[in-house]
This record gives structure tokens, sequence and C-alpha cells, in this order.
């Protein structure tokens, strides 16, 4: 059963404070191309970065990944095969941690643990939300990779 209940602001401060938040990032393919967002607020403010978000407490990684490609995409994921008979199961990449000075309360770091998760796409997704990222862009891996504007983080997805 999700837990639906917000945290109100001082709760949530210490538990940025306390402990490292779980997170999924969805690393969005399309012709060898990945889709990233401008990120409107901290951490990684003003850098392009995969799209995703924490895990809330009793949410399972499938219900989590489905409420944020919702949420941050505007597209529903099927885990199993669709009523078109499409498969999409997200293709696990692996664990990964990061570390911020910044976040959204002055003078606390933050400190992810992330789930990256890659799926592909068959369109170009032009009704994104604009909530969490102001511009979205289509990085190949080789250009993301150059990209002073991608974070250090989301090429480390990549990086062999």
């Amino acid at each position: 059963m999700l837990n639906k209940k917000m945290l109100d602001n001082k709760n949530f401060k210490t538990v940025i404070d306390s402990t490292p938040l779980i997170s999924i990032d969805l690393l969005v393919k399309k012709d060898n191309k990945i889709l990233l967002g401008r990120r409107i607020n901290k951490p990684a403010q003003g850098y392009f970065f995969s799209i995703g978000g924490r895990v809330y407490k009793n949410e399972s990684i499938q219900q989590a990944m489905s409420r944020l490609a919702q949420t941050e995409l505007n597209i529903e994921l099927f885990f199993s095969i669709s009523p078109r008979g499409v498969k999409s199961t997200p293709k696990f990449v692996g664990v990964f941690e990061h570390f911020y000075g910044d976040g959204i309360y002055e003078n606390i770091s933050t400190h992810y643990i992330n789930l990256a998760y890659e799926f592909n796409v068959d369109d170009e997704m032009l009704n994104l939300p604009t909530d969490q990222h102001n511009e979205y862009q289509w990085f190949s891996i080789k250009e993301l990779l150059k990209s002073e504007q991608v974070h250090k983080y989301v090429k480390g997805y990549f990086r062999n």
C-alpha cells in the first residue's frame, strides 16, 4: 500500500539531513539518443539531467517507475505484454550514488541512491511537463559526454 501522506517541511528537511533518498532515473532512448531535461530545482539546478524522482514509502519500484513516467513524461509504462502486444519493460542499468553539496534546503547536502533504468520510446514526446525541467533536448551519448551542460552524474550512466 502506497503511503500518500506527505511529510511536512520540517520532517522532510530532517530526512534529507539524516538519510539518503532512494530514487529512480529513467534513461529515455529514441534512435540512440537520450532525452534530458534542464533542471529547474536544486540539486543539479540548471544542468541537463535524466528524468526521474524518489521512491515513496511502500511504493514498489514498478509503481514508482509508472508514476514517474506519468508525471515526468506524460507516458504510460507497461511491464508486460500490452494490449498491442508490445513489451516495454525498462532495462535495469545499475545502482549509482549521487552526492550534492546543495539541495532544496539551505546548508543541507543531498545524497541519493539512484536506480537507473533505460527504455525506448517510439515518438518525440512533445507534450512534456515543465514543473521539474524547463527545456528538453535529445543527446547522443557522445554529445552528452562532451557537453558541459550535462551533469556529471548523468555522464556516469554512460561511461564504461
